[in-house]
């Protein structure tokens, strides 16, 4: 199973993107689909969290201006993340957990100029 997540880039700061994070092969019932970031010198954190009853969790910190959603069909989640801020320039990644077992994506750089 592979995570591949997509649509990172630089943007000015008040600018949106639109992260994208699909799973590849046989990866059974995901319970909790999700968004982490780690900027440099920092630790890892959590981003926003859906799991399969659609019960949402965001960071403090981007609530009100990130959506995160799922499409199960496609075993794909979602960040929209709009009214950008330099604070928000990370690597961010995607993170799928089932009953037994968690992947994680390879990163995609979100870069936010002031």
């Amino acid at each position: 199973v592979q995570l591949q997540a997509s649509g990172g880039g630089l943007v000015q700061a008040g600018g949106s993107l639109r992260l994208s994070c699909a799973a590849s092969g046989s990866i059974g019932s995901i319970n909790i689909m999700g968004w982490y970031r780690q900027a440099p010198g920092k630790q890892r954190e959590l981003v926003a969290t859906i799991t399969s009853g659609t019960r949402i969790t965001y960071a403090a910190s981007v609530k009100g201006r990130f959506t995160i959603s799922r499409d199960n069909a496609k075993n794909t989640v979602y960040l929209q993340m709009n009214s950008l801020k330099p604070d928000d320039t990370a690597v961010y990644y995607c993170n799928f957990e089932g009953s037994r077992w968690m992947y994680w994506g390879q990163g995609t750089q979100v870069t936010v100029s002031s």
